[in-house]
């Protein structure tokens, strides 16, 4: 346990001045650029789009790709606080940032060739939006269940069938897709291939009408004898499975950090309402009842971010945070639910309207519990991690 609690020592809570004057510069630029645009994006349930030029701009598409590639070369911890600040304006904003840095990039710059990282981290770092293609419509928890088939054809590879729900699927130009190059095999089978959407055979399905997060793209991605070039292996043959938990035991911080940003954002709603809105001729904030509940938001969420910021520590650090990764993304998304829950009945019946901003974050919240590993899963992780 002192390793989970005390590794990434000093506070965890403290930043240092770079990533105070980032975080701050994230929030200044989600206030002025994003809020104004939350609920018209909501209701069309599609990015503004004048926004993704915007967030490569700002470099907060390709924060971990190093300078020499064009991106900011910071750390992963970064990107964790990228996607905290976008998700208190827009969780549907955060994620399209943390899934192109922390599965994309992250899985490009730990598994791909020299070649790979050479051709594809300068057009993500730039104008290139990223996607991370494993689920699949019988493989969600049983991730490695895919019936998607990869057969060689000479150099060559030859991609047959279909994923689904595939954030980002509207934007991206470039998606690491995993198949089966022999369903007998089982997990071993499992491959990574970069496919571009330009390849022929290639196109994108329907987008899926959601309860939350509608502005960001969740799609089906369609694969009809595309072929994929050898070079655009992604690793080794047969070891797809290995890339594609290690890097999402990563992404699950990222979740961690959206759910976070949510509550917070939430709150910070909230504590303004209680302030204005007036009840028996006072306002509703003097009550101690609500005093109560905003103190046990405001706890809940600070333990979230202390989880969420250990995890993304002791990776950077190169120590072990599988399971404090699953203890923030379970707890963060849950916490994320509850606070958005509590914001609604203190903000009384406007809280079930779109009039106000917490009813959008109520629903966007739902996903936390469910994507990147479902609630069961984290526990199961964790418990495994306790009982060896």
């Amino acid at each position: 346990m002192s390793t989970l609690l005390t590794a990434a020592r000093p506070a965890l809570s403290e930043l240092t001045e770079q990533e105070r004057m980032f975080q701050e510069a994230v929030r200044d630029f989600a206030e002025s650029e994003i809020a104004h645009k939350v609920m018209e994006m909501d209701k069309a349930q599609q990015l503004d789009h004048s926004l993704i030029p915007q967030l490569f701009e700002m470099g907060l598409m390709g924060i971990e790709i190093p300078e020499q590639y064009g991106g900011t070369g910071a750390d992963f911890f970064t990107s964790i606080l990228v996607v905290e600040e976008l998700s208190r304006v827009d969780p549907a904003v955060s994620v399209l940032v943390d899934v192109q840095n922390t599965l994309v990039i992250n899985a490009l710059l730990r598994w791909a060739s020299d070649d790979q990282k050479a051709r594809y981290l300068p057009k993500l770092a730039t104008d290139t939006v990223g996607a991370y293609a494993l689920s699949e419509a019988g493989s969600g928890s049983d991730a490695f269940a895919l019936a998607c088939r990869a057969t060689r054809d000479g150099e060559d590879w030859v991609l047959n069938g279909h994923k689904l729900w595939i954030t980002n699927g509207a934007e991206a130009e470039l998606f690491i897709v995993f198949a089966t190059i022999d369903p007998d095999a089982g997990y071993k089978g499992i491959t990574a291939f970069l496919v571009e959407k330009s390849f022929e055979g290639f196109s994108v399905g329907k987008k899926e009408d959601k309860l939350g997060i509608r502005a960001s793209s969740t799609t089906e991605l369609l694969f009809e004898n595309v072929r994929v070039p050898g070079e655009n292996v992604m690793g080794e043959v047969g070891k797809g499975y290995k890339t594609a938990i290690e890097t999402l035991n990563e992404g699950r911080i990222g979740i961690g950090a959206q759910m976070l940003g949510l509550a917070q954002g939430a709150l910070d709603h909230t504590i303004r309402y209680v302030q204005e809105r007036e009840q028996f001729g006072r306002p509703i904030g003097n009550f101690q009842g609500v005093q109560f509940q905003i103190a046990e938001m405001a706890t809940e969420i600070e333990a979230s971010r202390l989880l969420v910021y250990n995890a993304a520590r002791l990776k950077d650090a190169g120590k072990p945070f599988v399971t404090p990764a699953a203890m923030a993304k379970l707890y963060a998304s849950e916490v994320a639910q509850r606070v958005a829950s509590m914001c609604i009945d203190l903000h009384g019946g406007y809280g079930f309207t779109k009039e106000y901003p917490v009813e959008k974050l109520y629903r966007d919240a739902k996903i936390g519990t469910i994507y990147e590993g479902t609630s069961n899963m984290q526990k199961q992780t964790i418990a495994k991690a306790l009982m060896r």
